[in-house]
């Protein structure tokens, strides 16, 4: 067994603090990498109070994750000691079923294992994040990244890139297109600098005037913002594609009514109650709503391997693990521009 150095929620009730667990050796399929970022995503902070589903504790959270790679299985190919490499949201599948044999791990039909808060393949020990200093993961599972990005801001691609980009990739989102995204956070701000990419003509939906200096740096076309009647009025009808980001609660409602005909909605936000949703809000105009979550890792490393050749990562602060739970306070209250990651070297 690897002893290994984290942080870690007791239960639900506790802040994160230093904990000190095992995680299995080096298989012959697999990759340890020794962790130098790992991004805050609030999904962690859900999870570790319980907002979702019962937890598995004690839970060391972190799906945003980078390193150098320091041992190989005997037979593993695709990675060798020194290499940069990185673990997004998942760490297994079954392999063999009908989506995974497409690419599509993260729709695993027998359920994907989760990087942290799930349980081993063999049901042996629960999996633990990267909040932590090293990591064992599949070959199959792990990304190749980039030496010519900055590294702690390619973290945040493995969850809020590829959650953001492969929604946009299935749709063919892109030139001729009009997309809005809905909330500036981490997800949005990537969903920006990728439509923006990709050719689309980008306009920020938000909440917040304040963030309008912000949506036009990232490259957005329009602001709009969602508490003015007037700028609802206008925006009525008009887009193609609303990718909608927010996790807190919000009206569907009131932003299909923003799509023209047969446009489409994606949600990748997961608010903590479940949206009441009037049938006329899709019959008039013959509209979509739809869901999308991360991306396979074909994808992944498609996104990766595009941020690479673009020039785009995630905008970030970097912070010590031991403010993680100030951090926390700060990502609620929308007062992060526009992802917190780790410096693991601060453990």
């Amino acid at each position: 067994m690897i002893e290994t150095k984290g942080y870690a929620a007791q239960n639900e009730h506790t802040d994160l603090a230093p904990w000190d667990f095992q995680r299995r050796d080096v298989g012959p399929h697999d990759v340890q990498f020794d962790i130098l970022f790992c991004g805050v995503c609030h999904s962690d902070l859900h999870q570790i109070r319980n907002e979702w589903f019962p937890g598995i504790f004690p839970m060391v959270p972190g799906h945003e994750i980078v390193g150098r790679v320091v041992k190989v299985g005997d037979a593993v190919t695709k990675f060798k000691v020194g290499d940069l490499a990185g673990t997004g949201c998942m760490v297994d599948s079954c392999q063999h079923c009908e989506n995974c044999k497409k690419g599509l791990e993260q729709y695993c039909l027998e359920g994907n294992t989760q990087t942290y808060n799930g349980m081993e393949r063999d049901g042996s020990r629960p999996t633990y994040g990267g909040y932590s200093n090293t990591i064992v993961v599949r070959e199959e599972f792990v990304l190749h990244v980039s030496e010519k990005l900055n590294l702690a801001a390619v973290a945040p691609l493995l969850c809020a890139g590829i959650t953001t980009y492969s929604p946009l990739r299935h749709w063919n989102v892109g030139k001729g297109h009009k997309l809005a995204v809905l909330g500036l956070g981490g997800l949005g701000h990537m969903a920006v600098k990728f439509g923006v990419a990709f050719g689309a003509e980008v306009t920020v939906l938000s909440t917040s005037p304040n963030k309008k200096a912000d949506a036009e740096k990232l490259g957005a076309h329009h602001f709009v913002v969602t508490t003015d009647p007037e700028q609802l009025k206008a925006a009525t009808g008009t887009f193609h594609f609303i990718l909608d980001t927010v996790s807190a609660e919000h009206d569907f409602n009131l932003y299909l009514s923003l799509l023209r005909t047969d446009g489409v909605m994606i949600c990748v936000g997961v608010p903590p109650k479940p949206a009441e949703i009037a049938a006329f809000s899709l019959l008039g105009g013959r509209k979509s709503l739809a869901g999308s979550g991360i991306g396979g890792i074909p994808e992944t490393q498609e996104m990766l391997d595009f941020c690479a050749e673009h020039n785009i990562v995630s905008d970030i602060e970097i912070i010590d693990i031991k403010d993680i739970t100030a951090s926390y306070e700060r990502m609620v209250k929308g007062d992060v521009r526009y992802r917190f990651v780790i410096d693991m070297a601060t453990l």
